[in-house]
């Protein structure tokens, strides 16, 4: 089993084909996710703000390019938290918090463990051993299909939390906390045949969402829900899946879990200034400078960037009759 914090893309690109290309793409703009971030500068060009994330830039001499929050140099870590709001939190926390869903979900405390008060003031929690009992109107299979969403994810500590994003400390399986391991818990618990197992993992997936701005921590967030199913899969079966399901789970990381402004909508920095040329009544060319309406108003529903696109996976495609129906993220918001 993989328990580096750190996943290498020399790893990915070395053992399982196509599939660090399936988790650079971004199927709004039908490209690679892009950098969204300065940080990369003195790499050169292809490091721009607004250059595609390509498999080469990150991979062979490249390969230690991308790396999580925790083993960034202390002065970076300053540096996004100004200048982008990154913040990460605590897995107790990310813990806590999740547990109120599910009491919410399952009407009752401590369902999948117990915190735990340090004297610190901080906690940490004890996992419960006993497979989950489910209220009686509800199913296991009702809970693997409850759609989560994880809001400008980062590094995704709520959706799956193979390390603490703080100290970097690597989390086992049976003492995870995100709402994707709880998920997949569930199956393992309720799921005994491999491709039994893989086919409630696809749903569990398809019905897990986030949103993240930086396309290096979007990146890493894609990887560590993709080995978070590579995991609870050695976990239960101790093998690896075969890649066809690994390329397969990727593909539904890859909608789901996309780069986007969370505040407007839109591919980030999407919006632009337009130029409109207009004749005068003396029969002169006059240009204005056209602003993003949505930017001005403050209304995310008139934007002039690019709108993001998700998969609902309940849904089928009415011309196609394939599974997932291509819809807008801000069409969800009306709703």
């Amino acid at each position: 089993m993989h328990t580096e914090v750190d996943i290498l893309e020399n790893e990915i690109l070395k053992q399982y084909p196509d599939v660090l290309e399936i988790l650079l793409r971004d199927h709004t703009t039908q490209k690679n996710i892009f950098w969204a971030t300065d940080n990369y500068l003195e790499l050169g060009t292809e490091y721009y703000f607004t250059s595609e994330i390509l498999p080469e830039l990150i991979t062979g001499i490249n390969g230690h390019v991308i790396m999580p929050r925790v083993k960034k140099n202390k002065d970076l870590q300053h540096s996004r938290v100004k200048n982008m709001a990154e913040v990460f939190t605590p897995s107790w926390i990310c813990n806590e918090q999740n547990n109120a869903v599910d009491n919410a979900w399952f009407k009752r405390k401590n369902v999948f463990n117990k915190s735990i008060l340090n004297n610190d003031g901080s906690s940490t929690w004890k996992s419960n051993s006993v497979k989950i009992k489910f209220p009686k109107d509800k199913s296991w299979e009702d809970y693997i299909n409850e759609n989560r969403l994880e809001l400008s994810c980062g590094e995704a500590p709520y959706l799956t939390s193979r390390y603490d994003i703080t100290t970097g400390k690597f989390i086992n399986v049976k003492n995870r906390i995100g709402l994707l391991d709880r998920k997949l818990r569930i199956i393992s618990e309720n799921v005994f045949t491999s491709d039994g197992w893989l086919n409630a993992a696809e749903l569990a997936f398809e019905s897990t969402y986030g949103f993240e701005w930086q396309g290096d921590s979007l990146l890493l967030a894609r990887e560590a829900l993709l080995f978070t199913f590579i995991e609870y899969y050695v976990e239960k079966f101790k093998l690896e899946p075969q890649l066809i399901n690994i390329q397969k789970i990727a593909h539904i990381i890859s909608w789901n879990v996309w780069q986007m402004d969370g505040l407007k909508g839109v591919i980030p920095n999407s919006c632009n200034i337009n130029t409109q040329e207009n004749e005068n009544l003396f029969g002169d060319s006059e240009k204005n400078l056209v602003t993003c309406n949505g930017c001005e108003s403050k209304n995310i529903n008139k934007h002039n960037g690019i709108y993001c696109t998700i998969k609902d996976w309940k849904e089928k495609d009415p011309i196609t009759g394939e599974k997932g129906l291509i819809i807008r993220f801000i069409d969800l918001l009306k709703n």
